[in-house]
């Protein structure tokens, strides 16, 4: 009966370690740069950028929301998970049509460690300077 109990509690005590186990398994963002400065661009410029990252931790990574500081900047998602060692990728845009120094903050939502993850990207916009003939 003894070896009966001990054999029980075995197997609880495995159950019990592999569910924390679990539990504890989640992804970690890793980004190459948290901020993206675009410098001094012209007005009227490409303002798309991409943030790239890595997941480092032991569970898929989904992003389930970004969002922008302001409506002059938007950004894309991934679509899947990110697996854990694969990259990923977040397209920005900011409207260069906007002119002056700007400075925007995306917040993402996901199922990582930072369950909400802060990325930014600054930069100046200038007039474009138009030929004249």
């Amino acid at each position: 009966m003894k070896n009966v109990i001990c054999l029980l509690m075995l197997f609880m005590a495995t159950i019990l370690v592999a569910q924390e186990k679990n539990t504890n398994s989640v992804g970690v963002f890793h980004f190459e740069t948290e901020t993206l400065d675009y410098g001094k661009i012209q007005q009227n410029e490409d303002g798309y950028r991409v943030f790239n990252f890595k997941n480092i931790g032991e569970a898929p990574i989904s992003i389930s929301a970004i969002k922008s500081s302001c409506g002059c900047s938007v950004a894309e998602k991934p679509t899947k998970p990110i697996m854990p060692g694969e990259r990923g990728s977040i397209r920005v845009k900011y409207d260069t049509k906007r002119l002056g120094g700007f400075s925007k903050t995306f917040m993402i939502r996901s199922n990582a460690q930072d369950k909400l993850k802060k990325i930014r990207i600054k930069g100046i916009v200038l007039q474009s300077v138009i030929a004249q003939s």
